[in-house]
């Protein structure tokens, strides 16, 4: 069973392309050094918060796994350092909303 994590951040006002160049530069590599794979990103184009929204998929294996994973990352010196060196102009997020969905309901077609 593999479960799927949907965060959302919004952004402080005119701090999108902020946030977008953080997840460039640093997130992403941060995400695939720890085993954390993306499955989806993406800006909202349309819609509520169409101005300041990043929108991203993560996969587990499990809730132990999600669970891990995000520990190293935050407790990773180096991403640490990159997201305080990225709001040295200002907060960049003022708000995230998260979810985790399971698959495991559904069976495959055929079972």
């Amino acid at each position: 069973m593999m479960i799927y994590e949907i965060r959302e951040y919004t952004t402080v006002p005119g701090r999108l392309p902020a946030l977008v160049k953080r997840f460039n530069d640093h997130t992403l590599g941060y995400f695939g050094k720890h085993g954390m794979e993306v499955v989806f990103l993406s800006v909202t184009e349309l819609g509520e918060n169409s101005n300041n929204e990043l929108v991203y998929v993560l996969q587990f294996d499990s809730y132990d796994d999600m669970s891990s994973k995000w520990a190293a990352f935050q407790a990773d010196a180096g991403w640490r350092e990159a997201r305080s060196a990225s709001e040295a102009d200002g907060p960049i997020v003022a708000k995230i909303s998260r979810r985790v969905l399971s698959t495991a309901p559904f069976a495959p077609a055929g079972s």
